[in-house]
């Protein structure tokens, strides 16, 4: 059993974005995300579903060059979202 709020294994978030991408599903919760927030039920299902059942709070650290360090996980979600970097883990 995983850590509660701790990011999917690279299996997961395969798994995870998998079933998204059909249909065009990963551009529609990233479009839903920009127009109601992370405070959307949806939205904070996913979240919560990426993190083993609990939306991570802030700072969240990134391996990312340039951007090492988010304030919150709704900002590293946005950050994903208008990049299209979907697999990307902190």
């Amino acid at each position: 059993a995983q850590q509660p709020g701790t990011p999917l294994s690279d299996q997961e978030y395969h798994q995870f974005f998998r079933a998204l991408q059909v249909a065009h599903r990963t551009s529609t919760a990233c479009l839903l995300r920009m127009l109601y927030g992370c405070q959307n039920p949806l939205i904070q299902r996913l979240d919560k579903h990426e993190n083993h059942g609990v939306i991570p709070e802030g700072p969240i650290c990134s391996a990312l060059p340039g951007t090492p360090f988010f304030h919150d996980f709704c900002t590293f979600s946005f950050y994903r979202c208008t990049r299209k970097k979907y697999f990307i883990k902190v």
